[in-house]
């Protein structure tokens, strides 16, 4: 790359993303005005309540759903504080908010203030990667993705689920004493297992398409989807109830909602989701997934009809108003944390018979 280049290339990410910090602000009495409001204000509002009250019910376990560009976006100390302050027992995420956008800045890497009105072609031309308004480093997302190529490595050839891989991410940051404020670092930390179910859809992928590329005729580690799958059924069965806090709509949100079939499936069968909340811009009048409703979700037998909440609002607005919310009025203080990421690793120790 050529001086000018460089010096165009350091310009563009000169302003670095900050994150929302909701210790530092108190949602309440902005949820409160909007629950005698209307329209999303109202359902925003309903949300955070019924945010608080999962956080109130020790009876229930709270998985976090999350999809799209999140952490990019300014949302990751949102995320590590509702790990941290154990508001939040497993995470299904997409690949790319957990791996390209947290362990990314867990190495130390930043993402940046842009504008969405740029020639692409020359961002391409100096390694900037887009995400609408936001800048990465794609030389910095190289490294991310071979240092996942060597956690692989390191570890012994077998297949593995992401929740296993990922402890390992976190893992690699504790042991380097790097990663402050990582939401895959404190994961580790808590026992809080994170579940991505596409695993390969990101910086993981390319590691792993390296580890296997130069493996090719050797043990290799691999992903098993399946295993992620029945370790979220296990989980969904040993609780008494659960609840979805979900961020955006697509994998995640099916995953986690197809717990629920799958316990009956193998002949354990689970009470509906007891809670559900939903924050999204998708639409529902085209069949997708991600704009589906959670009163349809009622209808396969995945979601109680009694406690649920959608809401059409975009996620750096809604998720910081709705964790500030919670976090105030303090209910995950009485919770007990439930460290399934340890008890997930006794469990596969043992025969079906035993368990």
């Amino acid at each position: 790359m050529e001086d000018m280049d460089r010096d165009r290339k350091k310009d563009l990410l000169s302003r670095e993303i900050r994150h929302i910090d909701i210790t530092g602000f108190d949602a309440r009495p902005i949820i409160d005005a909007y629950e005698h409001m209307a329209f999303q204000a109202r359902n925003l509002a309903h949300a955070a309540k019924l945010y608080d009250k999962m956080l109130a019910d020790t009876d229930c376990a709270i998985i976090l759903c999350l999809a799209g560009s999140l952490v990019s976006a300014g949302l990751k100390t949102v995320l590590h504080q509702m790990v941290k302050n154990n508001m939040v027992d497993a995470i299904v995420s997409t690949g790319a908010i957990i791996v390209d956008q947290d362990f990314f800045e867990g190495l130390g890497f930043k993402h940046y203030r842009g504008i969405p009105f740029i020639d692409d072609e020359m961002l391409r031309q100096i390694m900037i990667d887009r995400i609408y308004d936001t800048f990465i480093d794609e030389e910095q997302l190289r490294e991310c993705d071979m240092t996942i190529a060597r956690i692989a490595d390191e570890l012994e050839p077998r297949p593995y689920s992401s929740r296993e891989f990922i402890r390992e991410m976190g893992r690699y940051l504790a042991e380097r004493n790097v990663g402050g404020g990582s939401v895959v670092l404190e994961s580790y930390r808590q026992g809080v297992p994170i579940f991505v179910p596409a695993f390969s859809d990101c910086s993981a992928g390319f590691g792993l398409v390296y580890h296997q590329y130069h493996r090719q005729g050797q043990p290799q580690v691999s992903m098993d989807s399946a295993r992620d799958f029945l370790e979220l059924t296990e989980i969904k069965t040993h609780v008494p109830d659960t609840g979805l806090l979900m961020i955006g709509g697509g994998v995640p949100k099916n995953f986690a909602q197809d717990v629920t079939v799958a316990a009956d499936i193998i002949g354990q069968p689970a009470h509906m989701h007891k809670y559900a909340i939903q924050v999204t811009v998708a639409d529902e009048r085209d069949g997708g997934l991600s704009g589906s409703t959670l009163k349809e979700a009622h209808s396969w037998g995945k979601v109680d009809s009694s406690a649920e909440q959608m809401v059409f609002c975009e996620a750096t607005i809604a998720l910081p108003l709705i964790a500030s919310y919670a976090y105030h009025q303090g209910s995950w203080r009485q919770r007990t944390p439930r460290r399934f990421n340890a008890w997930l690793d006794e469990r596969s120790k043992q025969p079906v018979t035993e368990r």
